[in-house]
């Protein structure tokens, strides 16, 4: 692993432990094993790591949520491809979910809920479109695509947030249960 990967490795285990303010550039540079200058030649400085973290984690789950999100006029479908896309990412990227639902949930004027904030909205947008082409075939739906969209990534965001605790395992058992209570409400 390169020095740089090792930084956001490190940043990621750090920040998710405790949060994006308590850890310091030069502690960051210490469990690396690298010195600041080397971490300031990558990233300019923490807020530049953070995004750098941020941009590189979040293009692959965002990329996995745009093709799980193509719609094929076949909702509960698509709908378990999303969920099963999240669960998955989720559990094989477990300290970064953690970190950026913490981040997620930061004050909102803190940099880190600034810089985690437009790949959150990145995603709602993705889920909201979704609906928004789905009420073209269920036309009930029509005008909820925003409440459909909040209340699907808050279920599965809850879920995610439950297995990180140790409350929950996301295996198939509570995909099912996750879709099926979520189409319950929206096709009534």
């Amino acid at each position: 692993m390169d020095n740089r990967a090792r930084i956001i490795e490190v940043a990621v285990k750090l920040f998710a432990s405790r949060g994006y303010d308590g850890v310091g550039v030069k502690e960051l540079a210490e469990e690396a094993g690298v010195t600041k200058p080397t971490l300031y030649h990558y990233f300019g400085n923490k807020k530049g790591l953070l995004e750098e973290l941020l941009a590189e984690k979040f293009s692959r789950i965002n990329n996995l949520v745009k093709e799980a999100t193509r719609y094929n006029h076949d909702l509960p479908f698509t709908l378990n491809r999303l969920v099963a896309t999240y669960f998955n990412f989720a559990r094989n990227n477990r300290i970064f979910y953690r970190m950026q639902l913490a981040m997620a949930f930061a004050p909102v004027d803190s940099e880190s809920n600034k810089a985690v904030s437009k790949y959150i909205k990145e995603q709602y947008e993705m889920v909201e479109d979704l609906f928004i082409q789905a009420a073209e075939d269920h036309g009930n739906m029509k005008g909820r695509h925003q409440a459909y969209a909040a209340t699907l990534l808050g279920m599965i965001n809850t879920y995610i947030a439950l297995s990180l605790r140790g409350d929950r395992e996301l295996n198939d058992e509570l995909l099912y249960q996750a879709v099926h209570q979520f189409m319950h409400g929206i096709y009534s």
